[in-house]
């Protein structure tokens, strides 16, 4: 794909105004529509605009590849903590720990986290394979 100027100032202006929308659709997806998945992949998005738009050296020096699959990995984990604590107080996995809206919204934090990085981990990847 051949980079243009437009392209290189529309991404750089579009992307930060995605990613906000895709933290105000995790946060808020306990009392609006949205929530982690649908705002994981808004974050997602606005990443891989810069990937496609400026290319992976940028995109590298802003979010390093190490910490997006980190933060990929500490998504996981907290999932699964969050699910084994109803557990530990003999509820089934996934049973609501605090009152209203702290369990949801804990989660859709959690769940944004872990799909925004493993979407734009998978397509950095793709993305690597399709340039070699």
């Amino acid at each position: 794909m051949k980079k243009t100027n437009i392209l290189d100032v529309v991404s750089r202006k579009l992307s930060p105004f995605i990613l906000l929308f895709g933290v105000y659709l995790v946060t808020f997806g306990h009392i609006s529509p949205g929530g982690g998945f649908q705002g994981g992949v808004a974050l997602a998005s606005g990443l891989l605009l810069i990937l496609l738009a400026q290319g992976p050296d940028v995109l590298s020096r802003t979010f390093p590849l190490l910490k997006i699959s980190i933060m990929e990995l500490i998504g996981y984990g907290l999932f699964l903590i969050a699910g084994m604590g109803g557990f530990l107080l003999g509820s089934g996995f996934l049973a609501p720990l605090l009152p209203p809206p702290g369990t949801i919204f804990i989660l859709n934090v959690v769940i944004g986290a872990k799909v925004g990085a493993g979407i734009t981990l998978i397509c950095w990847h793709l993305f690597q394979e399709e340039k070699e």
